[in-house]
């Protein structure tokens, strides 16, 4: 089969491995159709994730159909369509049956394998292991382009955003970047009956877009950013302040937002240390949370999908072939360049 592996910082290759294959009674191999490529995948290109070695196959997010199955696995057969999502649970350990399979211990003590300590899913073909506690089947009603962004980004700005966050009805929710898992907390915000959704960037494409997935208000990122916000909350600041790009100036920013007694939800992916104003924020009884996705939300996610209540397939802007992996991550990689959210890959 062929799939895209990974050779080092900056070196990607579209080639031949061996085939996947079942090799634990748990398994099923699942014959990739749609999938797609996340900003961790931009990391592990840059040298950022040093567990991804040499010839490792790169990818964490995956829509197909079975075409093997282990012995064990009772819930899956052979010619089921599934949602291969960006963590894999065991369902047994202590984390898992606390809800967090973003640290199961069974499989390493971190939920996200795909491309990251086993063989990814930009691939022909991917080996899912616990594949009864791990896979999820696709409704009938729900296409390969909505599911696809199940495996990752919508449950992270819904997990780790909107859930962590408390986000509760009547509140007001800044989301501090309008990229994929941004938009995604934009479009789950509604969810739970938030009055007032500021989306903050510095391109319009993408506060453009956020209008159209449910933000209230558009604050392009600018000297008077932080005013312009606050001067949307009746000058109180909004009650959560969700983070959803990975730099520091980002998270000062989502800080400088929040009120007294409101939450800021970090779910950018930091690389650098940040320094927070400890000093002014303690008085101030603001909650900070931050976390991994656990992709426990994507049954409730798959639902509002088949019914339309959110329309997942927003976030696909541009599609490509498998033959075109190098195209496809030179797009996402510029993505504000390139006016991209999310990139659709199919055989």
């Amino acid at each position: 089969m062929k799939a895209l592996v990974y050779h080092g910082p900056g070196n990607k290759a579209w080639e031949d491995v061996p085939d996947a294959r079942v090799e634990e009674p748990t398994d099923v191999v699942v014959k990739v159709e749609t999938t797609t490529i996340c900003g961790t995948d931009l990391h592990i290109l840059q040298g950022d994730v040093a567990a991804v070695t040499d010839g490792r196959i790169l990818g964490h997010e995956a829509v197909g159909t079975i075409t093997e199955v282990g012995d064990a696995v009772r819930g899956f057969s052979v010619g089921d369509r599934v949602l291969v999502p960006a963590i894999t649970k065991c369902g047994r350990c202590e984390y898992c049956q606390r809800g967090m399979p973003s640290h199961c211990q069974t499989v390493g003590g971190i939920g996200w394998i795909f491309g990251h300590l086993i063989d990814g899913t930009q691939a022909e073909f991917v080996r899912v292991p616990y594949a009864d506690t791990s896979l999820y089947a696709v409704p009938s009603g729900v296409s390969d382009e909505q599911a696809i962004f199940l495996a990752d980004s919508l449950p992270t700005g819904y997990e780790v955003g909107v859930l962590a966050g408390g986000v509760r009805p009547g509140n007001t929710v800044a989301v501090v970047g309008a990229g994929a898992v941004g938009l995604s907390a934009v479009l789950t915000t509604g969810l739970w009956g938030a009055s007032k959704v500021i989306a903050i960037d510095s391109n319009k494409f993408r506060l453009e877009k956020a209008l159209e997935f449910g933000a209230t208000d558009a604050v392009e990122v600018g000297p008077g950013t932080v005013g312009d916000v606050i001067g949307l909350t009746d000058g109180l600041g909004v009650d959560v302040a969700i983070e959803a790009v990975g730099y520091p100036e980002t998270l000062l920013t989502a800080a400088s937002l929040v009120r007294p007694g409101g939450t800021i939800a970090n779910v950018g992916v930091h690389g650098t240390p940040v320094e927070l104003p400890m000093q002014d924020m303690w008085i101030s009884n603001v909650t900070l949370t931050m976390g991994l996705v656990d992709t426990v939300s994507i049954p409730t996610l798959l639902k509002m999908v088949a019914s339309g209540r959110i329309p997942a397939e927003k976030m696909g802007t541009h599609r490509f072939t498998f033959d075109q992996f190098d195209e496809a991550y030179d797009v996402f990689a510029n993505a504000a360049a390139n006016l991209a959210l999310k990139v659709v890959i199919t055989p």
